[in-house]
């Protein structure tokens, strides 16, 4: 077996697992539909809260096509069946979703990329309303490709422009999924190939997040206070020779026709939690170490 980096041929040994993913099914959804003469509306009925109508509402400057793509996109459908899943704040009636304003449609080609709305939830007993502005991205995924070379160990990040940040950050190789297949393991191995040139096999993947216990959806929640994105953070590990490493270093790689301007970085992994305060690489080293610590890794 090889790792294929551009027109590079390396061997190495691997780390392979098959640890599942987990995938929630599908809830029914009642609608109906109403068009006021100054305000798009839709009304949903969730089965959790049957009888108490959602009211979902269009902001000012939302057209009547942004307004029907957010509430059929799967970015809110998602969020609706969070909201009713195992842990969803609405599972054991003590809150209850009043409202939603769709405030703005952020458009990939033809599909919803981002979503941004505000959701009126109470909670009955106190009957004051919770924090519910949200930014919805859906979920992503992050690799830690670990390589080792002539007796060091190293780390593939990648520099990226990232404008809200209003600065250039080193990060995991990551990517949101494009689909509603939930093919974690298969975005994984797309993005990694995209912004890095390495080519890898899906069963060479470890998802890292699968240890994390069943309760939290064995996904990572970066910033839960106004965003849904959750993460699935996997682990590949080989070894190459160090003129690999070499010619990855300063790589510029990317989809230029999407805008990715992207630089390759080999970084010593025993520096790197000091080299980045992207959130993706220090959840990653805490995952690695004590899976590790714990045995739960095959050996290399």
């Amino acid at each position: 077996m090889s790792l294929c980096i551009s027109n590079l041929s390396l061997s190495k040994n691997l780390v392979t697992s098959s640890l599942p993913f987990l995938l929630h099914g599908r809830r029914g959804i009642c609608l109906r539909m109403s068009v006021g003469s100054s305000r798009l509306t839709h009304t949903i009925t969730l089965p959790s809260q049957f009888g108490e109508p959602v009211r979902i509402t269009a902001a000012p400057g939302v057209s009547n096509s942004e307004f029907r793509s957010a509430i059929e996109c799967s970015l809110f459908k998602r969020w609706l069946k969070n909201l009713e899943s195992e842990n969803g704040i609405l599972a054991d009636g003590a809150m209850s979703l009043k409202e939603v304003i769709i405030q703005g449609v952020d458009y990939f080609g033809n599909r919803v990329g981002f979503l941004k709305f505000k959701a009126e939830v109470i909670d009955k007993k106190s009957g004051k309303k919770v924090p519910g502005i949200v930014f919805a991205r859906g979920p992503a995924v992050a690799i830690l490709i670990i390589l080792e070379s002539e007796g060091e160990t190293y780390v593939v990040l990648t520099e990226q422009v990232r404008v809200p940040a209003g600065r250039l950050v080193l990060e995991l190789p990551a990517g949101m999924l494009d689909d509603n297949k939930g093919d974690f393991v298969g975005t994984a191995v797309r993005e990694v190939e995209e912004e890095t040139g390495i080519h890898l096999n899906v069963g060479d993947m470890i998802e890292l997040t699968a240890f994390l216990d069943p309760s939290t959806g064995c996904r990572i929640f970066p910033s839960p206070g106004g965003c849904d994105e959750d993460i699935g953070i996997f682990l590949y590990k080989g070894h190459v020779n160090k003129e690999v490493v070499e010619q990855l270093q300063g790589k510029e790689t990317g989809l230029r026709e999407h805008g990715e301007l992207i630089k390759v970085h080999i970084v010593p992994y025993a520096k790197l939690w000091r080299m980045t305060a992207d959130a993706k690489v220090l959840m990653a080293i805490a995952l690695y170490e004590m899976t590790n610590r714990e045995g739960l890794l095959p050996q290399v």
